[in-house]
């Protein structure tokens, strides 16, 4: 594919992700996409095959540039295995409670929607979250190993403080109480400091 018509092709996805991340998947047209992005309604079929396809990139070109944040983030010069994995929930709850609607987690707006409205965008979707527990799951190893956190397995304890900031960012989204991810951070430091046996 050409530069420009990547460019392009990436403009639409770009657009796309905005409107989704504020009204959902369902409720934006294509129509209102290429509208949006300033693009020849025609030239859609051109760059993709169908709006699932549509939504399924999305999701990739959202967890590619996610992932690649969180690279950046846990980077050994960053700090101690724990200060780096305390920098992520902070960043989490940052963007959940006060940035724009397209920064926060796409995993917390489509999941309940798409799970059951498109296999190949849920597929997307589970692919992006398990990468995102693979790298905190790696940053707390590195924690243990340089003394910043006490034993625990890593794996396990990074998918449970996953699913507890999602369950807590869901939460959030109907009860609109900006301290609710703030106990969830303080809950984080205490499982983190003292880890069951179920995490050992």
């Amino acid at each position: 594919m050409k530069i420009e018509s990547q460019q392009t092709r990436q403009h639409i996805i770009d657009s796309g992700y905005q409107l989704i991340s504020t009204k959902g998947f369902s409720n934006v047209g294509l129509s209102q996409i290429l509208t949006f992005a300033k693009v020849p309604k025609g030239s859609f079929y051109h760059y993709f095959k169908s709006k699932e396809q549509f939504g399924e990139e999305i999701i990739n070109s959202y967890f590619n540039a996610y992932l690649g944040y969180i690279d950046q983030l846990f980077l050994p010069q960053n700090g101690t295995g724990l200060e780096r994995l305390m920098s992520y929930w902070q960043y989490w709850q940052t963007t959940q409670n006060t940035c724009s609607v397209e920064q926060k987690c796409l995993v917390v707006k489509l999941s309940a929607e798409v799970a059951d409205l498109s296999e190949s965008m849920r597929l997307a979707l589970d692919k992006g979250a398990c990468a995102v527990i693979d790298r905190l799951a790696a940053c707390i190893q590195a924690g243990i190993d340089d003394g910043s956190l006490p034993m625990m397995h890593a794996s396990i304890t990074a998918e449970m403080l996953y699913q507890l900031w999602l369950g807590a960012s869901l939460k959030n989204k109907l009860s609109l109480d900006p301290n609710a991810l703030e106990r969830v951070l303080q809950l984080t430091m205490a499982l983190l400091a003292q880890p069951n046996s179920a995490l050992k």
